[in-house]
């Protein structure tokens, strides 16, 4: 890994767009390869992709959050598309009718219907954000500690979603490799997952991003919820329940007798919404163009299996049980 202070900022483009915020700030940047073929920033202890460190700061500095906001915060790569489309179904379920074809699930990408904030800023479309309808569903992938402190401080409701790291590497690898531009080379498997168990992830290390988000959750329940990608997989109609409790849309007796929460569970179905046109031929992004298709790859659980050896699994296992000794958490 490099190391170079604000007097060298110049060299790298994507710090060139926010030279003034850097320089307010007394923080070291170092530079890494990255998981695929861009290279990722440290900003503050977490490990940013290039394009998204400019926008991150801006959003820190300038977001205003509202106190009937929805955040949903994730570790990448941990079904974030998923509980976009859970979250947006259940806070809208007055709206429209689950198995109705015009439900917007139906027509849109989750990433239209409940947008990254970072995507609004990446595109200068702040303005749009004033005339989303309330409560505002936004999504982030930054550590708790980078969150806007309008966030932090509103009433806002919290969101957090991690997943097993050893699949989330996975499956970050094969998105990353669907996002290449022509002409790019990834970087090789072995020396990824190296940098992955030095803490080299997009918004991570891992552990310290799960472990921010979990010690809050505990901290004030109320404002944070912590899942896990595994459980929601395991029992998602309970999950959604509790979801719903949690930002103040409880399911009422009736609704459950009819059968609402099967029904989002139905809607949300991994291959319901990978077969919707707009997520099998949209597209999404604003400094990088790619297709929603790759968003949608296999959705399960365990599928390091056939992609990392039993002694990088170990690795990674002993790595997890000594970064979150004595927190309570556990994969």
């Amino acid at each position: 890994m490099k190391t170079f202070s604000h007097d060298t900022q110049e060299s790298c483009n994507c710090l060139e767009k926010t030279n003034l915020q850097l320089q307010a700030t007394t923080s070291i940047i170092q530079t890494s390869e990255g998981l695929g073929f861009s290279p990722y920033y440290k900003y503050q202890n977490f490990w940013y992709p290039e394009h998204l460190l400019p926008v991150t700061l801006d959003m820190r500095a300038t977001f205003k959050a509202q106190p009937s906001d929805i955040i949903l915060a994730t570790m990448m790569k941990s079904g974030t598309t998923w509980l976009k489309a859970i979250i947006f179904a259940v806070v809208n379920r007055h709206l429209y009718t689950n198995t109705h074809k015009n439900h917007p699930l139906l027509n849109s990408s989750p990433h239209d219907c409940f947008p990254f904030i970072h995507s609004i800023y990446e595109k200068n479309n702040q303005n749009k954000l004033d005339s989303m309808p309330s409560p505002r569903l936004l999504a982030v992938h930054v550590p708790f500690s980078h969150l806007p402190t309008s966030i932090t401080e509103s009433g806002c409701k919290v969101v957090y979603l991690c997943r097993n790291p050893k699949d989330a590497f996975v499956s970050l690898r094969h998105y990353l490799d669907k996002m290449k531009p022509v002409g790019c080379e990834m970087t090789p498997f072995d020396q990824a997952f190296d940098l992955f168990c030095q803490g080299v992830f997009p918004f991570g290390p891992f552990w310290d991003q799960m472990l921010e988000y979990w010690r809050e959750s505990i901290k004030s329940p109320e404002k944070v919820l912590f899942l896990k990608y595994e459980d929601l997989k395991e029992d998602l109609a309970e999950n959604i329940k509790k979801l719903a409790e949690f930002l103040g849309c409880s399911f009422s007796v009736e609704e459950v007798e009819r059968g609402v929460v099967e029904e989002i569970v139905q809607l949300c179905d991994f291959e319901t919404m990978k077969n919707v046109n707009a997520n099998k031929e949209g597209e999404h992004g604003a400094v990088v163009r790619f297709k929603n298709s790759a968003f949608f790859r296999k959705g399960k659980i365990g599928d390091w299996k056939d992609h990392i050896t039993p002694d990088m699994a170990e690795r990674v296992d002993k790595l997890i049980e000594q970064k979150l000794l004595g927190s309570g958490l556990m994969f």
